[in-house]
């Protein structure tokens, strides 16, 4: 273990008074809910006690009061000026949360809703199933700038602004391979926290580091990790999975699942004729067969995903943009022909409208020859073409 992942064993209101004032860059915390109240839920298909631990027990309403402005009022003063802190939680504690950071001179910026797409069952019938957590991100100042790849953000969601609404799947098995924490966090989300709020060398804190899963997420971007964990058997579950890294194979996979989700932006890599090629960048559309015929797209996975067009003549002269809107109106031949298209193979085409003036820079290895059939145009994830992590 090096010091880019530290483990500090112990209590997080004793041990967060070692660590260096204004030194931490972004600080990801899951406190307890305190939900272990003897209730029930679904696991593999199997009935399961929610209960989480003692450290879960909830206790009166200013006991959680003042244990979450103790542990927040700590965790301020190790912020950098533009630091931000991430607070995750549910109705049981989320409000409590928002009262201690309001009166401890944080300011909210966002309140994030993490809808889980693969929600467990609610059992009672007497309640909306519950497929949501919320995560509330603050930052150290109400008046000092805070840091944010808003740019990132907006390309990792097909070149439009990100909501704050994430549909993001709960904790996969794939996850659990060294072992299992009972409220562990899907890595997919703290990839996208750790992506949107730090830089590459950058510090982040998790006061309830758990599994450290925060840690796995930044590492992975190459930032450093400081966690806090008071239970030995998760710190020692922790260690397990950091030494994963140690493997680029493992690393790589790891990192394919972060792009592989059911929101990933995809690109519409399409062929086109020298004279159509140029004529699409000056008209800002591009269009392919509609229909059932051979080639024919609209019913291809990932087709209502597509945020971006890549044109190119047999594989030469490569060329990314995003499109200026969702979907694609269906044209006739004779439309795009008296725009001076081509447009002969087939009556009817699907029309897609990209931005010809915003030309976006793509990895270096892009090579289109590599690939069979280079005239058929193709679906691609957008992770393909553009290195979201470096940019």
């Amino acid at each position: 273990m090096d010091t880019d992942f530290i483990l500090l064993q112990g209590d997080c209101m004793k041990r967060l008074l070692e660590i260096e004032d204004n030194s931490i860059d972004a600080i990801f915390a899951d406190p307890p809910y305190f939900l272990s109240n003897g209730g029930i839920s679904v696991q593999s298909g199997r009935q399961v006690c929610v209960d989480k631990g003692n450290w879960d027990k909830g206790g009166t309403p200013e006991h959680i009061y003042q244990f979450n402005k103790q542990w927040l009022s700590l965790c301020r003063p190790k912020l950098k000026d533009n630091g931000t802190i991430w607070i995750s939680g549910t109705h049981h504690n989320i409000f409590v949360v928002q009262r201690c950071l309001q009166e401890l001179g944080y300011k909210i910026l966002n309140v994030i809703t993490w809808q889980k797409s693969d929600p467990p069952p609610n059992l009672s019938c007497r309640y909306f199933n519950f497929s949501t957590e919320l995560i509330i991100w603050a930052r150290k100042h109400e008046k000092k700038p805070h840091k944010f790849n808003y740019e990132t953000m907006k390309r990792l969601n097909g070149g439009s602004q990100m909501t704050d609404v994430w549909k993001i799947p709960a904790v996969g098995l794939w996850e659990k391979t060294c072992g299992k924490h009972p409220t562990q966090k899907t890595l997919r989300l703290l990839y996208r926290i750790v992506l949107a709020s730090t830089n590459e060398g950058d510090t982040i804190l998790d006061p309830f580091a758990g599994s450290s899963t925060t840690g796995i997420a930044a590492n992975l971007l190459g930032r450093k990790f400081i966690g806090i964990e008071q239970d030995k058997d998760f710190v020692e579950l922790s260690k397990r999975r950091r030494e994963l890294l140690d493997n680029p194979i493992e690393v790589q996979k790891l990192l394919g699942k972060m792009r592989e989700t059911s929101e990933e932006i995809m690109v519409l890599v399409n062929h086109a004729r020298p004279k159509d090629y140029h004529l699409m960048l000056e008209t800002g559309l591009c269009y392919l067969r509609a229909g059932d015929s051979k080639g024919s797209l609209l019913v291809k996975k990932g087709f209502d995903r597509l945020g971006y067009i890549l044109l190119h003549t047999n594989g030469d002269n490569p060329a990314l943009f995003p499109m200026t809107k969702k979907g694609f109106q269906i044209w006739t031949a004779a439309d795009l022909q008296r725009l001076g298209f081509s447009a002969e193979n087939a009556p009817y085409y699907a029309v897609l409208r990209f931005n010809a003036d915003k030309q976006i820079d793509m990895t270096d290895d892009v090579n289109l020859h590599q690939r069979a059939y280079t005239n058929v145009a193709k679906i691609r994830p957008l992770r393909d073409f553009y290195d979201i992590e470096n940019r």
